[in-house]
């Protein structure tokens, strides 16, 4: 099990506006005007948007022909692996330079005051350059592994292709539901991820980052990535269409790099100037990383709350947690 610093959790420094809130999911009676309400404000947009736009601009300009796609050959093998490691690394090297190397707006919005450093924890002996060795090595790869697979069945017909010309109300719902599909998956995964010698051998490597920043986002063991990365696997089962295969991988592959940025708001220029920002790391995710045994899911499909693993942010949320703890023998 790696060692987890117990100082960089006594430097949290940011906190935004709580009670968190989730989306009225499980709720009586049902709201499911509020659920749609939710899934477009703090899902869909503007994140969710961008991973999907990522998806069509990649199966149009960054994706090999089907037909070649018919046996596995390392051409487009390799293609698709430099074009996934591509996606990541630009993403996380742009955020990690403009937060963590050029610090352009300080500890401004960030959780945690501290910054990247070492440690004998990390692989390497630094905080970043584990993150990048664990999520390129491991995380594109075995994303790519999903990736190279959905892309064959498509090309075999062994996944039964729809276009958005006659079947746009199919596709288009299960775009929709590939939100709800990828949070449900995460929450599940997650919670097995915490069960015994599982956290040990594989869960730990990720959890070596209570204080994370944007390449921590898929730092994990390869045992996780194989369970992680595996949204895609809807489509071994349903007809469907590239861009849904792109979504569901994206959504995995690049949505961490953005919720792990370690900050809650990232500004487009001078912060001294009132500039447009966005809000980028997930505080509900952030308070995992901080306590553990809290918010193993997401906000869209609150599994938390019904399980009763719910943290809000607030003291009161808090002391159900200690509480919680005290009465399994581990406060």
């Amino acid at each position: 099990m790696s060692t987890i610093d117990r100082a960089d959790l006594n430097h949290e420094k940011w906190e935004p506006n709580v009670p968190i809130p989730v989306a009225p999911m499980f709720e009586a009676p049902p709201k499911p005007i509020g659920v749609l309400r939710f899934f477009a404000w703090k899902q869909f947009w503007p994140g969710g948007a961008m991973y999907i736009a990522f998806a069509w601009v990649c199966w149009w300009y960054a994706t090999p022909e089907l037909a070649s796609m018919e046996t596995f050959e390392p051409g487009w093998l390799g293609f698709l692996w430099l074009r996934n490691a591509a996606l990541v690394t630009v993403s996380a090297g742009t955020l990690h330079w403009w937060l963590y190397v050029r610090r352009g707006q300080g500890t401004t919005t960030k959780f945690n005051e501290r910054w990247p450093r070492k440690s004998k924890r990390f692989t390497f002996g630094h905080q970043t350059w584990d993150n990048v060795f664990w999520t390129i090595a491991s995380g594109v790869t075995i994303s790519t592994g999903f990736d190279a697979i959905g892309w064959w069945m498509f090309a075999d017909e062994r996944t039964p292709y729809r276009d958005f010309t006659n079947n746009w109300p199919y596709l288009i719902g299960l775009t929709v539901f590939v939100f709800f599909w990828s949070n449900g998956h995460f929450y599940a995964n997650h919670r097995l991820l915490h069960m015994g010698k599982l956290y040990d051998w594989a869960h730990s490597v990720h959890h070596r980052n209570p204080n994370p920043g944007p390449w921590s986002g898929i730092s994990m063991h390869p045992i996780e990535h194989l369970l992680y990365m595996s949204p895609p696997v809807l489509l071994w089962f349903i007809p469907g269409h590239p861009v849904v295969h792109l979504s569901l991988l994206f959504f995995s592959l690049l949505s961490p790099i953005l919720t792990h940025s370690g900050f809650e708001r990232i500004w487009l220029g001078n912060i001294d100037e009132d500039r447009a920002s966005f809000l980028s790391g997930d505080y509900y995710h952030q308070l995992h990383h901080r306590y553990f045994e809290c918010n193993y899911g997401n906000t869209l499909v609150p599994f938390d709350k019904v399980f009763g693993t719910y943290h809000d942010g607030t003291p009161g949320a808090h002391a159900a947690m200690r509480e919680r703890q005290r009465a399994a023998g581990r406060s």
